[in-house]
């Protein structure tokens, strides 16, 4: 099939892309702006991107009519207060009036649980809103109703992660005691592919939710088990919808306006009260604890890693590059980030430095440091360095490096991703690319990102941090400079 895919940069777009593709569909990514689309269609057949604003619809008028179906993910949340529903409302109209001239037969659109119509957050009224305007087209309309999507990178479950790893104790809000039906991203996609030209869905709406009931108090306490941590939760009345925002915003990296939006749909219960698409769609669910260990897992798009990695297509015909879909995570995160313009001609001989870090060649700075780091996870009851690397020239993705994971090795992009499985109280990696900057210079880049877990994480980032100024830039720095000695000449 033919799919127009909205949204595409978004949280839900990124993962959905990937299994689309892997269906063997051939998928159209409409975007506001192509740039900032971090998928190239040369690596992936079957993908194709158009540029669109569906704010204006005059942007609109070039977008392929050629289409069996298109999804629908576009969401303003973020925007300002009062903002928010006209922009949707505007989006929608235009998506639903372009679709009408197209060929396609389906729409898909991702919205809201709605228990109450008399008692909805200014969230889910325009939720609503855009699936009556969805529905006053001529095409055929499927409504997927979901609640809070447990995934690493959603808004919502970062908010939980921030609240349980930063305050040993709350003193949190009485909406705590709301109820909510939280899905795993993982079913959340599966539940996208699965209606997608199914005549049981169309012209249907659907709530979506896991096997779990809970209050976010208790997704508050679970979270926390599950990562390994004690937390005491006191709820209060108090706490006004504006305090409660402000709250959230102090503590956790939301924006000001996400939490309003976010403290006025937890207000009320968001639970599934209709499950027949359990009838019409065969899915394991995913218990909520189940879901936020799936979520930390080793990189946060592992959704795609473990589903769809080196996936082909039923047809044969298309073969997905799954690295281009992996990203370092961004959200409460720290970073050392150190870069050095690559002498003109010099390209290879950098990229094979790259290519040869560690076993035998080591980490070009201060390797011995490195080796009493091993020794350190070696006696705590980790791997430390003996591991090595398999082959001294070659990585491939998978692959064991020392202490290290190997996420990424892709020549063709100039980047090699690893994941550390050392013991440490969060999760490490360390990046290598090399790009071309606004001079057309060549810049190789090395990022090391870490995701501390509680307290003790964000005490042992800065107790090393002293150390990343000299061995980090003396890797970086000896990486870019380190030629090797021609045999017969002495070192």
């Amino acid at each position: 099939m033919k799919i127009l895919l909205t949204g595409a940069n978004g949280y839900i777009g990124m993962r959905l892309l990937p299994a689309l593709l892997d269906e063997g569909h051939e998928v159209i990514c409409c975007v506001r702006d192509p740039q900032r689309f971090p998928i190239t269609p040369e690596d992936n057949p079957g993908l194709s991107v158009v540029t669109g604003d569906f704010l204006k619809e005059d942007s609109l008028a070039d977008l392929p009519k050629e289409i069996d179906a298109a999804y629908y993910l576009i969401h303003s949340m973020n925007d300002r207060m009062g903002n928010f529903e006209s922009l949707e409302s505007t989006t929608a109209k235009n998506f639903k009036n372009y679709v009408g001239r197209t060929k396609a037969k389906q729409i898909i659109y991702l919205s809201g649980i709605v228990n109450d119509e008399d008692e909805m957050s200014e969230h889910l009224k325009s939720r609503l809103n855009v699936e009556n305007i969805l529905r006053s087209g001529v095409v055929d309309v499927t409504v997927l109703r979901a609640g809070i999507i447990v995934g690493s990178g959603s808004a919502s479950f970062e908010i939980i992660r921030d609240l349980v790893e930063k305050l040993p104790v709350m003193v949190a809000p009485k909406w705590l005691r709301s109820k909510c039906q939280p899905i795993a991203i993982r079913n959340v996609i599966a539940l996208l592919k699965g209606v997608l030209n199914n005549d049981a869905a169309r012209n249907e709406t659907f709530d979506i939710g896991g096997p779990d009931i809970l209050t976010y108090k208790e997704m508050l306490l679970q979270f926390a088990e599950a990562r390994g941590l004690k937390r005491t939760i006191i709820t209060i009345p108090v706490l006004t919808p504006r305090l409660s925002s402000l709250w959230l915003y102090f503590v956790t990296a939301t924006s000001y306006n996400l939490a309003r939006n976010l403290v006025d749909s937890m207000k009320i219960d968001v639970v599934a009260s209709d499950n027949r698409i359990r009838d019409i769609i065969d899915l394991e669910e995913i218990s909520y604890k189940g879901a936020v260990k799936l979520a930390f897992e080793k990189i946060a798009q592992n959704l795609v890693l473990s589903s769809w990695k080196d996936a082909v297509s039923a047809s044969g015909a298309k073969v997905l590059r799954t690295e281009n879909f992996i990203k370092v995570p961004e959200y409460g995160c720290y970073k050392d980030i150190k870069t050095r313009v690559i002498p003109s001609g010099e390209e290879d001989r950098v990229l094979e430095n790259i290519w040869m870090i560690g076993g035998e060649r080591g980490w070009y700075y201060g390797t011995f440091l490195w080796k009493i780091r091993g020794y350190m996870d070696k006696f705590v009851g980790g791997i430390g360095l003996r591991r090595g690397r398999r082959s001294p020239t070659e990585i491939f993705p998978g692959d064991a490096l020392d202490f290290w994971r190997v996420i990424v090795a892709s020549k063709k992009q100039r980047r090699l991703l690893l994941h550390a499985e050392m013991k440490l109280p969060g999760e490490a990696w360390l990046e290598f690319r090399m790009d071309k900057n606004d001079s057309a210079d060549l810049v190789l880049t090395q990022t090391a990102t870490f995701r501390p877990r509680g307290l003790i994480g964000r005490l042992y980032w800065y107790a090393v941090w002293p150390f990343h100024i000299f061995v980090f830039s003396g890797m970086i720095s000896r990486i870019q400079s380190f030629q090797k000695k021609p045999a017969g000449v002495a070192a």
